[in-house]
């Protein structure tokens, strides 16, 4: 009989055979853990959906603070609104919301944002002067960080959340201190909860 680890070779298949439906199983009751969507006609149904859609955007692989990408649901329908800057965004957005439960149509209207080197400069000395700020380091931790820089043809658009109002105001200055930037929107929001 020959032996693996102490094992007769049975015994090692056994205890795989075991492991492999214990995994299976285990699998099984977290993929069942997942929300349902609720019924259409509840007044969580669009809540459900908003939060849905949300998550699809946030988890695309290539959206990025240079990115912003903003939705609206209005029953079964989304209308996907903001500025990506690349094409497979757009395109992949759209593709990732169509597959949610109860979503009967998209209505894509995100902007794609003009190849430029110069907006390309901006983006990266406004990304350096805004997350470089010690007080607005802590946006930057998050997997897709929370103030969106948006330059569209030299123009700097500020979109996204901060916890305080002065924060929305150092964000703004750092932003209208980099070079070459023709003007500086702040649309910066304070998130209050």
């Amino acid at each position: 009989m020959r032996y693996i680890n102490g094992k007769s070779c049975r015994q090692s298949a056994i205890l795989l055979v075991l492991f492999i439906l214990t995994l299976g199983t285990a699998a099984s009751s977290f993929a069942g853990t997942g929300q349902q969507a609720p019924a259409r006609d509840s007044a969580g149904y669009e809540t459900w959906l908003t939060h849905q859609v949300r998550h699809e955007l946030v988890m695309l692989p290539f959206y990025s603070v240079f990115d912003n990408l903003q939705y609206k649901v209005e029953g079964g329908k989304v209308t996907l609104l903001g500025q990506v800057t690349r094409p497979n965004i757009k395109s992949d957005a759209e593709s990732a919301v169509k597959h949610i439960e109860g979503v009967e149509a998209v209505d894509n209207q995100i902007q794609v944002l003009p190849t430029s080197f110069n907006d390309d400069r901006i983006r990266r000395a406004t990304f350096r002067a805004i997350y470089s700020y010690p007080t607005l380091q802590m946006y930057a931790l998050r997997s897709v960080p929370t103030i969106h820089i948006i330059v569209d043809n030299g123009h700097v658009t500020l979109e996204g959340s901060v916890a305080r109002e002065s924060d929305k105001d150092v964000a703004g200055i750092r932003a209208n201190a980099v070079p070459g930037a023709f003007s500086v929107t702040n649309n910066l929001h304070v998130d209050n909860s």
